[in-house]
């Protein structure tokens, strides 16, 4: 497999995740995941910003994209379950990282919305990556390769997200 072919797969591969971690903003709202609850600090475990609907509803569309992904390139993934499995654990991971990222985030008492350089661009990606592995993973070069374009891709997806209105904040 030559080099951009090995880069394309890899994007291929991280699709799923992107969509889970991009489609809260459209789908999301209603009840906050958690509740209102506190940690020992005072402040909010994750805040309002995240909600079940977001997180059910991005990793639904995430995994949804991997099982489009299935019908497209089948020979990519063996099978149908390992398709639908792949894409859950990745569009999960994705939204799991970003939960956690929230969580750090209310530790240094930021507010919500407000931006965390690193975390809230590659949290995502490396608790997706981390979650799919024992299902199917990626060389050290792809891996790489995602590290350094997913902050470009997730700071466009957000700007766009802001000029279209779904986001209060370009970040």
């Amino acid at each position: 497999m030559g080099l951009l072919s090995s880069l394309l797969w890899a994007f291929w591969y991280i699709l799923p995740a992107y969509f889970a971690n991009a489609s809260p903003v459209l789908v999301g709202g209603g009840r906050p995941i958690d509740g209102g609850r506190t940690w020992r600090d005072g402040r909010r475990l994750f805040g309002d910003g995240k909600t079940w609907r977001g997180f059910i509803g991005g990793v639904s569309i995430g995994t949804l994209v991997g099982i489009v992904q299935y019908h497209i390139t089948p020979s990519f993934y063996g099978d149908l379950r390992t398709a639908v499995l792949l894409a859950f654990l990745l569009s999960f991971g994705a939204l799991l990282g970003d939960l956690i990222g929230s969580f750090f985030k209310r530790r240094a008492n930021l507010p919500r919305g407000a931006p965390a350089i690193g975390l809230d661009q590659l949290g995502f990606l490396i608790t997706a990556l981390a979650l799919a592995y024992p299902v199917k993973t990626l060389s050290s070069g792809q891996i790489i390769f995602l590290l350094v374009v997913s902050p470009f891709i997730h700071w466009g997806a957000n700007y766009f997200a802001y000029k279209m209105g779904w986001k209060s904040v370009p970040w």
